[in-house]
């Protein structure tokens, strides 16, 4: 499978956003507040809540700044109306992108990502371009420094995970949306802590690029990342390291 390539642009744009720390919490609060709208204001029966409310507590969001963004989402007190979107389109190479987006003025939005397109060299595409291409799923990663292949398999098949593969230097487990709280409880019940955990979405095939090209894509996935209004990307692209170094200098 091509977990690796999977990893390798997970980890990617967990880099971009962990730079940017004030970005990252302004997205963590528009999901927030997204979740809470969509669902109610309680995350014991909200489960997308519950999702967004631990993955701002794991990035040191202050317990008020939750507070406040859940009771927007409920109408509690005042605050911004979000809607979501997602666009597609194709990088350098013809890479599928997917972009989702959380915005409270949606002509911006396509304008500012079409944009990012045109100037990286690539170009939007219509609804359902590439979406077929990618599956959702739910992806842990387990250090191997944290439980070996044995143990590791007999507590997530168990929960519910449908694969669990070798990515070098983490066991790489693949589940179910549906299951993913499941098997990140059955490993939080181990003690076991995940490198990272998400639901994304999965390409079925990937491109690889090289040189100029490689460096173009790099470009056009930061660009789009660094848009005030993008919530997640997703893309198809398979890169060396190395390519990822010269683009950052």
């Amino acid at each position: 499978m091509a977990g690796h390539s999977h990893f390798k642009n997970m980890m990617h744009r967990k880099g971009a956003q962990d730079a940017k720390r004030a970005r990252q919490f302004a997205r963590l609060i528009r999901e927030i507040t997204v979740a809470a709208k969509a669902g109610g204001g309680d995350p014991g029966s909200n489960a997308r809540l519950r999702k967004a409310i631990d993955d701002a507590r794991a990035a040191n969001m202050p317990g008020e700044n939750i507070d406040r963004a859940t009771k927007k989402g409920t109408g509690e007190i005042e605050g911004v109306t979000y809607e979501e979107f997602t666009y597609e389109g194709y990088g350098p190479g013809g890479v599928a992108l997917i972009i989702e987006v959380l915005t409270d003025n949606k002509n911006r939005a396509v304008s500012e990502v079409r944009h990012a397109f045109s100037k990286n060299g690539g170009n939007m595409g219509a609804e359902g371009a590439v979406a077929w291409m990618f599956t959702k799923k739910g992806v842990i990663t387990i250090a191997k420094s944290a439980a070996n292949e044995d143990k590791l398999t007999e507590i997530v098949l168990d929960a519910g995970a449908e694969d669990l593969s070798d990515e070098g230097e983490n066991w790489e487990i693949l589940t179910d949306p549906k299951d993913f709280e499941a098997v990140t409880e059955a490993l939080k019940l181990a003690k076991i802590a995940p490198e990272h955990a998400e639901v994304t979405k999965i390409a079925s095939t990937y491109t690889k690029l090289e040189g100029t090209q490689a460096n173009a894509m790099i470009r056009l996935l930061e660009t789009l990342e660094d848009l005030d209004d993008t919530q997640n990307v997703y893309s198809n692209f398979d890169f060396d390291e190395a390519a990822v170094a010269s683009a950052s200098h």
